[in-house]
């Protein structure tokens, strides 16, 4: 080693403790060459392009969920708006739930009579009933009690322990 306490190179080779040579000392010591430099450059290459493969699959599956839920998501907006074009004779309120019925001519309208409530037959077409929702979306019937049992435990989770 010099004064400065860096080790000195003369002539190719290392001068100085066997423990700071950028190559090996010994002869016990595992040779290095540029096959094995290769071979681990290799070997690094081959698993980055599979951790990032499996990244991008990860991504690739996160992309075509999040389109099945945009398209889910259009449909209901299409739903909606097209059960807000329904006629209806009366007020809507929201938690309401309303049965829908379609006309000999194809026009939608509203009831507040389920079909069991006509008695013998409804007069028209029953569509589904639906209940409208506080931010004027509409729930299918069917799935209401999914829907609340949903809400419930979102907001337990929000409330915490003892809430």
């Amino acid at each position: 080693m010099s004064d400065d306490g860096y080790t000195k190179h003369r002539g190719g080779r290392h001068e100085g403790e066997g423990r700071s040579s950028p190559y090996p000392m010994s002869r016990l010591a595992a040779p290095h060459d540029l096959v094995d430099v290769a071979r681990e450059i290799q070997s690094a290459d081959a698993l980055l392009g599979t951790v990032t493969s499996s990244k991008l699959e990860l991504l690739a599956r996160q992309i075509r969920a999040l389109q099945a839920q945009a398209r889910d998501l259009l449909a209901a907006a299409q739903r909606d708006g097209e059960l807000h074009r329904a006629a209806c004779s009366f007020k809507k309120r929201p938690g309401g739930v309303y049965h829908l019925y379609r006309r000999g001519d194809g026009a939608l309208y509203f009831s507040m009579l389920s079909p069991e409530e006509w008695g013998r037959a409804p007069p028209h077409a029953y569509e589904g009933s639906y209940r409208l929702e506080v931010d004027m979306s509409w729930t299918p019937a069917e799935e209401i009690d999914a829907r609340d049992a949903g809400e419930g435990a979102r907001l337990a989770r929000l409330l915490g322990p003892g809430g």
